[in-house]
């Protein structure tokens, strides 16, 4: 029988949207992810199956959780400002030409006009605004 699980599945994938959406997959080794989430890289592979595994789950969850409720929720003047949209905005860019199952999860938001609106604020936001090291 294997040991039980050592931490929180529910937030091992949110914190792992925000690293994600701090510093993209690519920007991300696996190394980096069993240090910052404090999970075992054996664990990481059991539950998620890899680091891709991970990456789609942190990308449904904030799709689920962050997008979809500001789509209906926000007010349009504070969108720029709003960190949620990194994880789309980064999956938009450099997953999704290449990841097929990326492309559908961030085409299914993008059905909706507000979501490139939203973006389009976050990205200029992002462009734009002097730059401490940190995401806005």
């Amino acid at each position: 029988m294997g040991r039980p699980r050592a931490f929180d599945e529910a937030e091992v994938v949110q914190a792992a949207a925000g690293l994600f959406a701090r510093r993209a997959f690519d920007g991300i080794s696996v190394d980096d992810l069993v240090a910052h989430l404090g999970v075992h890289r054996n664990s990481l592979y059991s539950v998620f199956g890899s680091k891709r595994g991970l990456y789609l789950r942190a990308l449904r969850w904030s799709l689920d959780n962050q997008v979809r409720p500001l789509l209906h929720d926000a007010d349009p003047a504070t969108l720029a400002y709003e960190p949620a949209l990194d994880l789309l905005l980064m999956a938009a860019v450099e997953r999704a030409p290449q990841d097929p199952e990326v492309a559908r999860e961030v085409g299914a938001v993008l059905t909706d006009e507000r979501t490139a609106t939203m973006l389009g604020l976050r990205l200029r936001a992002r462009i734009t605004s002097p730059t401490d090291g940190s995401v806005r």
